[in-house]
């Protein structure tokens, strides 16, 4: 029986998000983690944890767990938020955008592995299709 095209799409991209999370086990990374620091890292100026709680669609609560983790491994850092006593900032650490590099490298290097297979043509043609469903949003 054919698979169909909903069912191959979730199989690559479990395939894909599998070979990322075995590259990324060695920085020590978990998804939430992962998740977590490329937020921080893509920010321009520190976060307000409540904010980062915001962009990673958790309860501030659950975020400092977060927060944290990647406190203790040297890649974010805390400090006193200069306009509001009540609140934390959040920053990654040079450390932390040093893995944020590694980690990019490693999502490039599973989907690359991945998608081998296909010609230099069927990968345009595939990255134009999704493309387009994107634009769709």
């Amino acid at each position: 029986m054919e698979k169909d095209l909903v069912e191959l799409f979730g199989q690559t991209a479990r395939r894909i998000r599998r070979r990322q999370l075995e590259r990324l086990a060695p920085l020590g990374l978990t998804p939430s983690l992962s998740r977590a620091l490329r937020v921080i890292t893509s920010a321009e100026e520190p976060l307000r944890m409540a904010e980062l709680a915001d962009r990673l669609g958790v309860v501030p609560r659950s975020v400092t767990t977060v927060v944290d983790a990647l406190e203790k491994a040297g890649l974010a850092a805390r400090e006193p938020d200069p306009g509001n006593r009540r609140s934390t900032l959040v920053s990654a650490t040079d450390q932390g955008r040093a893995v944020r590099t590694r980690m990019a490298e490693a999502r490039r290097e599973a989907a690359e592995e991945v998608f081998r297979p296909l010609t230099a043509g069927q990968r345009e043609q595939l990255r134009a299709l999704l493309a387009l469903l994107d634009d769709r949003e």
